[in-house]
């Protein structure tokens, strides 16, 4: 067992992956039943990243992140409800149903949204960076983003410009072996993320993204070192997407005997696994995955039901309708 577990602190993160599982869950039942126009990529078995990284970070801090976005969005605080009605496109969503899963944003909680494009994020995240720097004020930035991020343009850009401003940002690269159907490392030339990193002046930490607490520690660490003014920091997490890179993938692309020995590295069940050797009751572990259930179902039983939005909103928060608009 860990020494000096902060139990109340664990159970709490059990149950925020609790909840983003019952969630992707939900989301991918909406997609079965048609509810949802569009694709949805689910973070089932990446759960441990968005909470351990979230829960260090402050109400005011900023979030950046990627297509797969539903789990950073919730840890962060945004309202599964309106998430959901988002998902399906229906008034009450966070962007009143015109973003949906790939695009979600809840800038309330200072998610500033999910990204089609890959990569997109981390330049975006240096932007919201140095705004902050510029206005002097003491938020942070986290930037997640996919494996398949670091060979495109924007990861060195957006990281090589975060180093010479010194930003107040943090890197995660959720590292699930996978760009989209192909494993990154048959695409990635050298040591990869870590080195690249460092190679551009920035530390950076390396943990399994499966174990949640090894997650939160790290992050932890890493925070400390921004808010004391040390500038941008890197933290590649190892995890494994226990799902198809979309809801309609059935991931025939990986052996069944790979995806069935990473399920037994399902964070959900190593967190579980933790708390029993702490002596915590597996009713009161089983209560809080029972609890985030019931919130997801009543979550999708509002969302669809909810009236689609009024169609004269349709022309709204778009830039540049009206002066100089053909037609």
């Amino acid at each position: 067992m860990r020494p000096n577990l902060d139990l109340e602190r664990l159970l709490g993160l059990y149950h925020a992956m609790a909840r983003i599982r019952a969630f992707e869950e939900a989301g991918l039942r909406a997609h079965q039943e048609g509810l949802v126009l569009g694709a949805i990529h689910p973070s089932i078995g990446q759960e441990a990243v968005a909470a351990g990284v979230c829960v260090n970070l402050a109400g005011a801090d900023v979030l950046l992140s990627t297509h797969r976005g539903h789990g950073h969005t919730l840890a962060k605080g945004a309202n599964a409800t309106a998430m959901m009605c988002e998902l399906l496109g229906r008034a009450g969503g966070t962007c009143g149903g015109k973003g949906g899963s790939m695009h979600i944003a809840d800038f309330a909680v200072g998610m500033l949204g999910a990204n089609g494009v890959v990569g997109a994020n981390i330049q975006i995240a240096a932007g919201a960076a140095h705004a902050i720097r510029l206005s002097g004020d003491a938020r942070i930035v986290a930037c997640l983003f996919g494996d398949g991020a670091i060979n495109r343009g924007p990861f060195l850009e957006g990281l090589n410009w975060a180093r010479i401003y010194d930003l107040p940002i943090l890197f995660v690269c959720e590292d699930n072996g996978f760009a989209a159907t192909t494993r990154t490392a048959a695409l990635t030339g050298g040591p990869g993320a870590v080195a690249r990193a460092e190679a551009l002046g920035i530390p950076a930490l390396e943990v399994d993204g499966n174990d949640v607490l090894a997650v939160d520690e790290a992050v932890g660490e890493l925070v400390a070192h921004i808010r004391a003014g040390d500038g941008p920091q890197f933290l590649l997490a190892r995890t494994y997407r226990l799902m198809g890179h979309t809801a309609a993938d059935a991931g025939a692309y990986r052996p069944e005997s790979e995806v069935a020995a990473r399920w037994r590295r399902d964070p959900l069940t190593l967190c579980a696994a933790l708390l029993a050797e702490a002596g915590v009751p597996a009713a009161e572990v089983e209560a809080r995955r029972r609890a985030a259930e019931d919130e997801m179902a009543q979550a999708f039983a509002t969302a669809r039901d909810a009236p689609w939005p009024d169609p004269a909103l349709a022309f709204t928060d778009v830039q540049d309708i009206g002066a100089g608009a053909p037609g």
